[in-house]
């Protein structure tokens, strides 16, 4: 066990939980963007798309280099054997709980209201096969990159901790988080590319895209995490605001907007999107770690209830987007108002259902993966 002692970072918990909770307004922005989902107001909103596309191109990055960061830090401070199986309990409990609970009702929901599979009886078996991954995965996808990523670093963390006194040294710059990063996603661009000439099919594959290529493309933004948990100059830089990257985040959204609107998905469409969405990653990282550790960093009793209430919202907000997207959306005419709406009632009876299933002890062990309840 190790004898670093025990820190509370209050901004980075902060930061989780808001990047957790905007799932919500993400996904009921889809509602109203002019992205196809499976369910879209009859005009789109080019205000709620531009939002839309603004959570989208940053939020996952951020996410997994706080992943990172925690993961590491417990596994410096637990017996390795013993971390995974938290770090396992934790992730695979509530994403395992969540298929037969969450997402299997959704998938009928969609199969039987929506029009999402009108020729589902004419699937083949392997067709249905696919789609129900997709579709039981779902939001879900977070969760079980969560637990291979965990599996991963579990490896890789040995190999960190060996070298504890070669990297506290070390001072790193912006350039070397670019330039690594880079490196990173150009090999998976190049990897995709391969795949995709030499086993189309198999890149259709909903967990081959998952398992494989989400997983790899995440797989640097974790270790980025670890790294700054190891690497006392690396936090600092995180945490420095930077004006060129905080500048740079509208070049680079500018960039994403434009290759998701006028990029054909034959071309370089995904390429493009994983090189613009690592520097908006970037970006968007400084501006997070370094807004957070200024006007986060303290401890609150609602701070820490939403931090603790964020897994379990976000595990139930999708299914109760789709039916507001199917059942109350079409009731209200304008896109702003049904946006705001949508939020009040998803956030309005996600925060019930989180109250009343901390009250059950079963539903508090599914969704947390843990048997008390902490308060």
């Amino acid at each position: 066990m190790s004898t670093q002692p025990q820190q509370r970072e209050y901004f980075l918990d902060s930061i989780r939980a808001i990047l957790m909770l905007l799932g919500v307004p993400f996904h009921v922005s889809l509602i109203y963007s002019s992205q196809h989902w499976t369910v879209n107001s009859p005009t789109s909103s080019f205000g709620l798309t531009l939002f839309n596309e603004f959570i989208h191109s940053f939020r996952m990055q951020v996410f997994f280099v706080i992943s990172g960061y925690f993961s590491y830090m417990l596994f410096l401070r637990y017996s390795p054997h013993r971390w995974l199986k938290i770090r396992l309990e934790r992730v695979g409990i509530p994403f395992l709980a969540a298929i037969p609970l969450i997402t299997l009702p959704q998938f009928l929901l969609l199969k039987n209201v929506s029009d999402k599979f009108p020729h589902w009886s004419q699937f083949t078996l392997y067709e249905k096969y696919n789609t129900l991954c997709w579709e039981l995965i779902s939001h879900l996808w977070f969760l079980l990159i969560l637990c291979l990523l965990t599996m991963i670093g579990y490896q890789l963390f040995h190999w960190l901790k060996q070298h504890t006194e070669q990297w506290q040294g070390k001072q790193l710059g912006w350039w070397h988080v670019l330039g690594g990063l880079t490196l990173c996603i150009l090999v998976w661009c190049l990897l995709r590319r391969v795949l995709l000439f030499s086993l189309p099919l198999v890149m259709k594959d909903a967990l081959m895209n998952i398992v494989v290529m989400q997983v790899l493309f995440y797989l640097p933004f974790f270790m980025l995490g670890a790294l700054a948990w190891q690497i006392t100059s690396l936090k600092a830089l995180f945490i420095k605001p930077h004006p060129l990257l905080w500048m740079g985040t509208i070049v680079a959204f500018c960039a994403y907007h434009y290759n998701q609107h006028y990029s054909s998905g034959d071309g370089w469409l995904y390429e493009l999107d994983a090189l613009i969405s690592m520097v908006m990653g970037v970006c968007m990282l400084n501006i997070c770690f370094s807004s957070g550790y200024r006007l986060l960093n303290i401890h609150s009793p609602a701070v820490s209830y939403l931090v603790n209430a964020s897994l379990f919202i976000y595990l139930v907000h999708h299914p109760l987007t789709l039916v507001y997207g199917l059942y109350l959306s079409p009731m209200i005419h304008n896109n702003y108002l049904g946006f705001f709406a949508g939020l009040a009632m998803v956030f309005g009876v996600s925060f019930m259902l989180y109250e009343i299933h901390l009250r059950i002890p079963v539903l508090r062990f599914l969704f947390s993966g843990k048997i008390n309840n902490k308060k």
